[in-house]
């Protein structure tokens, strides 16, 4: 929740309609000091951040901020005075933003920056400092936009931090720190976690312009110089950090099926082989799958191809609320593909099993209102310690295993068995 204290209904109308284009909400609004007051003290567990503006009826000095920040509650100020000596004692006072009313796009930025605190509270930086003045300095500001905060005091040691927080998303690093530099820290976090989204700041106090472009070229998103604004860095970090964010929901997007919202073929091939080979490493028991919705076509012969999609999208919701734990994807068609980490063939059998059961038992609503019954079959390829076999071995021995269900009359479960297709 987000507390907007401004007194203009104009700008409250305006601020209404752009926090409700961003999806920012739920939003609670005050127009003196008195009600902002009541306001907080009444959704305070709640209370994300608030946007103030520095002139009300009841307190024209910016008496609702000084309020606010005893309070420890994130504010971002919303003014009409450019006066620069105010904004540089409320920045300095503990404010995390000081936004002018200027046009549309202020409106915008403010309502992005309340999104950004609230966004924040999730993703933890990594600050890595010999100097424990700039960590102290780089930590409170990144804490002032509610980023949760692990430190450092040299690369070898943010390794270590970065090995053990899998929630840290952003890097701040210096350049000249002892037992390992800016730029050997940062080659080995590119090299180490090629893979991993991760956001990384350089900094510097040394007055050499390559230094930032080494920083850039080892892998660093950006670069600022030592000293630097709260405003500056504040922004820097923003856009950084949204840019990845941009990034990683377009990777995600790229993994999913477009129709069921599961994962699709590639993703599951991809980070299946890397889930299989850390699992038969470790010893550990799995299973593979493959399912199939029964006679599939025939549903889009006599009730059309929206139907079949309305089929393949429920079967996927009830995918969804069983296998949430385990690696699964739309395969291709009506095929699903899953991999059961720490179930033995039993285990998994009864599982897979207990599903087709369920699925035999629902009405699968069509888009006319209509509904049908639907089944599935399965094809079950277990893995065991004198199997070595790849992924895709393990799908193919469950692809016949599914074509023996089908075989069968269909509506089953089977397991695969080595001995049937061993020539």
């Amino acid at each position: 929740m987000f507390l907007i204290i401004e007194d203009s209904p104009i700008v409250q109308k305006i601020l209404q309609h752009t926090l409700r284009q961003q999806g920012i909400e739920p939003v609670v609004f005050a127009s003196t000091k008195a009600e902002g007051i009541e306001l907080y003290n009444e959704h305070k567990d709640s209370v994300v951040a608030a946007l103030v503006d520095l002139n009300l009826p009841d307190a024209p000095d910016g008496e609702m901020v000084s309020y606010l920040l005893d309070q420890r509650l994130p504010v971002v100020v919303l003014t009409g005075s450019d006066d620069l000596n105010q904004r540089k004692e409320l920045l300095k006072s503990g404010v995390v933003d000081y936004v002018i009313k200027e046009n549309r796009f202020s409106y915008q930025y403010a309502a992005r920056m309340l999104n950004r605190l609230e966004r924040n509270r999730s993703i933890t930086a990594l600050v890595v400092d010999d100097s424990s003045t700039m960590r102290q300095a780089v930590t409170s500001y990144l804490r002032l936009q509610n980023f949760q905060v692990v430190e450092a005091h040299n690369g070898a040691e943010g390794l270590e931090k970065l090995e053990s927080d899998i929630s840290i998303k952003l890097i701040i690093t210096d350049y000249h720190m002892p037992e390992m530099n800016g730029f050997a820290f940062l080659q080995q976090v590119r090299h180490r976690y090629d893979k991993r989204p991760l956001a990384i700041i350089g900094l510097s106090s040394q007055e050499d312009a390559d230094i930032s472009v080494q920083f850039i070229k080892k892998g660093a998103n950006d670069f600022l110089q030592k000293p630097f604004q709260q405003e500056e860095f504040s922004c820097r970090v923003t856009n950084n950090i949204e840019a990845l964010e941009q990034f990683v929901a377009v990777q995600e997007q790229a993994t999913l099926d477009y129709l069921t919202g599961l994962r699709n073929r590639r993703y599951f091939i991809e980070e299946g082989d890397a889930l299989v080979k850390r699992l038969q490493a470790e010893g550990k028991p799995f299973t593979v799958a493959l399912m199939d919705i029964d006679s599939f076509k025939g549903i889009n012969d006599e009730y059309g191809h929206d139907a079949g999609d309305a089929v393949l999208k429920q079967l996927a919701g009830y995918l969804q609320q069983t296998f949430f734990r385990f690696h699964m994807a739309r395969y291709g068609g009506e095929e699903f593909a899953l991999i059961l980490p720490g179930l033995d063939t039993d285990k998994a059998y009864g599982l897979l099993d207990q599903f087709r059961s369920y699925v035999a038992d629902q009405l699968f609503i069509l888009p006319d209102d209509d509904y049908i019954r639907v089944t599935v079959s399965t094809g079950v390829a277990p893995f065991s310690p004198s199997n070595k076999s790849m992924l895709h071995q393990l799908l193919l021995d469950a692809d016949e295993a599914l074509y023996a269900a089908k075989e069968g009359g269909r509506n089953l479960v089977v397991v695969h068995d080595p001995t049937l297709s061993a020539d």
